[in-house]
């Protein structure tokens, strides 16, 4: 029998901590064969309740704050609880580990992904209004996997549309701009899209996948940025180097 991800919602949070194994089918069990106490879910011998069902992951705008209740304006907001290093971890490629195995459910990737914020420092953590917790990622939390390109009118006037392992959404242009960064040892060209801003700190971003890449490459024009020659492609107006080209002729 394969094993599956519950998520418990704890009440007034999303209950960060309370992500349990449940083996999938086992007849009396609800979470293998654990009561937890307040989220319906039975012990040995009872039915459990079922797993609250998810929409489908087509997150609304991950760069916009969520509005504030009515009945909370003017109330101090409490700050979360603090929970310290959670048991997470987003590898290079996108993949979520839960103690070191893979979330395989996408509705529960995009729903932590929802909440995932990152601090001054450049930490990662995901985080509700009840509590928040550290977790770590090797890259960029998320990776861009599909571009559509679309032409608005003649000259320079084209977008450029991401979707990524999560289908967020974003399209290149002076909010969402597309870096370069270079491997230390290998000196090859790692392309990030921003996707939100951090916390007072750096943004999260998505790594631009090698086939989406050589898409780009394939856009891609001359221009001049900096007083520099540049190889580079256009996007809602804003022009961004990809490579270099020789100096540009005085």
């Amino acid at each position: 029998m394969g094993e599956r991800v519950e998520f418990a919602a704890r009440k007034g949070g999303l209950g960060l901590s309370e992500v349990v194994y449940a083996s999938a089918g086992a007849p009396g069990h609800g979470v293998a064969g654990h009561g937890v106490a307040g989220h319906g879910v039975a012990g040995s011998g009872e039915r459990a309740s079922p797993a609250p069902t998810l929409s489908a992951c087509k997150p609304p705008a991950f760069d916009q704050p969520v509005p504030t209740p009515a009945c909370e304006t003017g109330r101090p907001r409490r700050a979360p609880a603090e929970h310290g290093d959670l048991p997470f971890l987003i590898k290079r490629d996108g993949t979520w580990l839960y103690r070191g195995s893979p979330i395989e459910r996408k509705e529960l990737v995009c729903l932590f992904s929802s909440v995932l914020r990152r601090d001054q420092a450049g930490d990662y953590w995901l985080e509700t209004p009840a509590e928040r917790g550290r977790i770590q990622v090797e890259d960029s939390p998320w990776v861009a996997v599909e571009l559509e390109w679309t032409r608005c009118a003649s000259g320079n006037h084209q977008c450029l549309t991401f979707r990524t392992n999560v289908d967020q959404v974003i399209t290149a242009g002076p909010d969402h701009p597309i870096r370069v960064a270079h491997n230390a040892l290998t000196c090859e060209p790692i392309p990030y899209l921003l996707v939100r801003p951090g916390n007072g700190g750096p943004p999260l971003e998505a790594r631009i996948s090698r086939p989406v890449y050589y898409e780009l490459v394939a856009l891609a024009v001359p221009g001049c940025c900096a007083g520099s020659k540049k190889l580079g492609v256009w996007s809602c107006g804003v022009f961004f180097p990809l490579g270099d080209l020789p100096p540009c002729a005085s």
